[in-house]
């Protein structure tokens, strides 16, 4: 049974509507990276952050006040009208949410934290619902009055893309008729000085696939989806998915279980490597990251098909990543610019001792229309995914 991507609502240091994030993104646009202190002090790094006025948390759902729940209302109003109608078609008891994040609302507790240290005292509108990993799919059904099931999916990085598995499966058990499906993350301290701590932030902008690459930029964001059985203009193709369990945070040089969520992936959607015409690469621009993918990119599709990495323009979005770069992938799929790439934006040359891709440049066109992208999605921990997506 074919499952359609009916709408999508998203927010990343590109902008905050499709039509802003799709403009400056196919631009390749990197302005939305900037430099800071505030989530490290006394050592500045640069981060992908979300400018825009958010909305606010009802007071009947004051308990779930945070960022990373404001990000997902935000996403959410985007594509509002779509599910209003998905309620009514089907009933509140048979929509679900599913969610995938990587820290949820840690940044409050870190805020609340700080406020114990100074005055003593935890901050009135401190909850811990604020923070709890499933947070956000509680928040959404909540404010929604949804009562069908609702979760969250952490497998760091690759949980929003886990999500859509997780979706997918509501749906083929008829447990559900449509899902709100996605992911959120938010620039916090956690995030930060932990990745620091492995040595993993650039000291400037990072540079997928770059010569000179030495790291990543973290960035926060929300996309949001709405998954069902209705015909809509993207369809979800395939899905592949594997554990390799390598290294808790280091991927398999031989990138075998990489290679393999790719080909489950095409399996999945009754497609060869031939029949996709654009790949986002996971690209972190970490020295081993971009090294393992390019290979295990290379042997399963060979030099010539376009990819590049996005996170170049929005930085690592971490557990909103495969949800937020499944949500550029339908902008290709969707967006009035026939054949218009996502350019790979590292403001280095390409890595000459990296198996060769063919990487996308600025202002490059596929010279067809766009009708198949499969995007990547990797891990702490060897967890890895790949998903197909098609125009309808």
């Amino acid at each position: 049974m074919t499952f359609y991507l009916n709408d999508l609502g998203l927010l990343c240091a590109l902008g905050d509507s499709k039509a802003e994030v799709g403009s400056r993104l196919m631009a390749g646009d990197r302005s939305g990276l900037v430099m800071t202190d505030r989530f490290s002090p006394g050592r500045e790094t640069i981060v992908g952050r979300i400018d825009s006025k958010l909305p606010d948390i009802p007071p009947e759902c004051s308990v779930y006040q945070c960022r990373n729940n404001q990000l997902l209302l935000a996403a959410l109003e985007q594509i509002r009208p779509t599910v209003d109608a998905m309620i009514a078609s089907f009933g509140r008891d048979r929509i679900g949410v599913v969610i995938g994040t990587s820290t949820s609302g840690v940044l409050s507790t870190e805020q609340a934290l700080a406020s114990v240290a100074q005055a003593g005292t935890l901050p009135d509108r401190f909850h811990y619902k604020q923070q709890q990993m499933g947070a956000g799919a509680d928040f959404l059904a909540t404010y929604l009055n949804l009562t069908g099931p609702a979760y969250t999916i952490s497998t760091a990085c690759s949980s929003s893309g886990k999500a859509f598995a997780s979706a997918r499966r509501l749906l083929n058990l008829d447990l559900c008729d449509a899902v709100i499906v996605g992911g959120a993350d938010t620039l916090c301290g956690l995030t930060i000085n932990g990745f620091a701590a492995l040595e993993s932030i650039s000291a400037g902008y990072c540079k997928p696939f770059g010569r000179r690459r030495d790291g990543i930029n973290i960035g926060e964001a929300a996309s949001l989806f709405v998954l069902s059985r209705q015909p809509g203009p993207v369809a979800l193709l395939g899905i592949g998915a594997t554990s390799d369990a390598y290294h808790f945070s280091a991927p398999d040089p031989a990138g075998t279980a990489v290679i393999k969520a790719m080909q489950l992936a095409l399996a999945d959607a009754g497609k060869t490597p031939d029949q996709i015409d654009y790949l986002n690469l996971h690209g972190t621009a970490t020295v081993l990251n971009d090294a393992m993918e390019s290979a295990a990119v290379n042997a399963v599709f060979g030099p010539d098909l376009a990819v590049s990495s996005s996170k170049g323009m929005t930085g690592h979005t971490l557990g909103a990543a495969a949800a937020l770069e499944l949500g550029f992938c339908w902008l290709l799929l969707t967006g009035g610019s026939e054949g218009a790439l996502i350019p790979n934006v590292s403001d280095d040359e390409p890595d000459p001792e990296l198996a060769p891709l063919h990487l996308v440049k600025k202002g490059e066109r596929l010279g067809r229309r766009i009708d198949t992208c499969q995007s990547n999605s990797f891990a702490f921990g060897g967890n890895n995914l790949s998903i197909v997506v098609g125009r309808a």
